[in-house]
């Protein structure tokens, strides 16, 4: 929204929530969001043509665009649990516009949604509305975090799905115009609602399965003595494979990958495709197995036993330069450690330590002493055991390692689940240093 106001000077964007609070950070210099170059459009456009309220109804009534951006988490009661998206505030929206709506709208699906959810909008609005035409389209978002600013700037495409109607064609046409403001015009790409629907589930799994792929054979690499960027490099090589996410690490995290992989699994499973659903959870599965297997690996290397050792982990957000901790693989990580009886220190840039302690021991929990934050890398090394480093913050790569290693127990143990660092330099100062991947 804010990359259409920037974009679009004539158009007014209102972005509304009923978090006050929420809605309050936005309206303040600390956005509740950490992305590169945001800060700066926001700043620039808001009380101009971007604007932030709780408003809600006025907000829809006056509206002739409403995009539904609204949270799909993965439902954890009922038929589906762990799997289905839970749409109820999908539902919500909808009733919303109902109530509010008197004249037409073009409803915009922006959140991640099972296929054939525009039926389910389309047909609260017709039952409690007031006879106003609306039109839905589905809209999916196909930024990375990180870089989500310039993945807006310079999309590879726009994804735009509608009904196969002049009504339908009318709006999908209409929302166009907005984005060819800026993006041209043969990237952005129509379709069927419901081919767009699923389109952004697809894009998610076809990553993710890339991950999880090369995360595989990362372990191979470990037992034969191969070396997985290496691999990666020789197969990426390949114009039919090409280089993209074939970077091996602990696993992967965020908001998307495995909500939508188990979304699609249960929509398999839903239409009778149980091969279909098998395939696409054994990549949720290998992800997961690659967390425990690092978290294992360290405990193994260490001597069979980390209790009562402090391990100083860096990084605790799902990737660099956000501080989306959603499913983030050092929730695993540390969990394990503690399991262990490990002390565990976490920095992170970005992400407080009121966050890393709800993610790992849970919202509401008592605090656990032997999980505690530190201000800088340097704290949280000092008198470790072993560094874990779990994001791949660009920081981390050149702090003072014999700095570190001088301040550290010994011997001092150092295991990268991200491949950033120079292993023969870390070994050359004194560590006993591993990757992911390496023999």
């Amino acid at each position: 929204m804010a990359m259409i106001a920037y974009k679009a000077h004539d158009i007014t964007v209102t972005v509304v929530d009923l978090n006050e609070k929420r809605i309050a950070a936005w309206n303040s210099d600390h956005l509740p969001v950490y992305e590169p170059g945001l800060d700066e459009i926001v700043k620039e456009r808001r009380g101009k043509n971007l604007f932030f309220s709780t408003e809600v109804k006025p907000a829809i009534a006056a509206a002739d665009i409403i995009f539904v951006s609204v949270n799909t988490p993965t439902k954890t009661y009922g038929v589906g649990a762990g799997r289905a998206a839970d749409l109820r505030y999908i539902e919500s929206v909808a009733r919303t516009i109902a109530e509010v709506a008197t004249t037409p709208k073009i409803i915009v699906e922006k959140s991640t949604i099972p296929v054939k959810t525009a039926e389910t909008i389309q047909q609260i609005i017709q039952a409690n509305g007031h006879g106003c035409t609306c039109q839905v389209l589905s809209n999916p978002e196909f930024l990375a975090e990180g870089t989500a600013v310039a993945d807006l700037l310079n999309p590879d495409r726009v994804l735009i799905g509608g009904e196969r109607t002049p009504e339908g064609d009318a709006a999908v046409e209409t929302l166009v115009s907005v984005y060819a403001r800026w993006v041209p015009r043969e990237r952005i790409i129509t379709t069927n609602l419901w081919s767009s629907e699923l389109s952004k589930l697809v894009a998610n799994a076809f990553l993710a399965q890339r991950i999880s792929s090369i995360n595989s054979i990362s372990a191979l690499c470990e037992a034969t003595g191969a070396d997985v960027d290496e691999v990666a490099r020789a197969i990426g090589k390949d114009s039919r494979i090409g280089p993209k996410f074939l970077k091996a690490s602990v696993g992967f995290g965020g908001s998307c990958f495995q909500k939508d992989i188990l979304n699609l699994v249960y929509l398999c499973q839903r239409f009778g495709l149980p091969e279909v659903a098998a395939y696409w959870e054994s990549v949720v599965g290998m992800n997961n197995w690659q967390k425990q297997r690092f978290a294992a690996k360290v405990v193994s290397t260490m001597f069979n036993t980390v209790a009562g050792k402090k391990i100083a982990v860096l990084g605790f957000a799902f990737k660099k330069d956000t501080n989306d901790t959603r499913e983030t693989a050092a929730i695993s990580v540390c969990s394990d450690l503690l399991a262990e009886q490990a002390n565990v220190v976490v920095y992170d840039p970005k992400v407080s330590a009121a966050q890393i302690n709800a993610d790992v021991l849970g919202a509401g929990a008592p605090a656990n002493p032997r999980l505690t934050t530190a201000a800088d890398a340097y704290a949280a090394c000092e008198g470790a055991h072993a560094v874990v480093v779990l994001t791949e913050w660009d920081e981390f790569k050149t702090l003072d390692f014999e700095r570190i290693h001088a301040g550290m127990q010994k011997p001092a143990f150092l295991f990268d689940g991200r491949n950033i660092l120079d292993l023969a330099k870390l070994t050359a100062l004194g560590f006993r240093a591993t990757g992911i991947g390496k023999a």
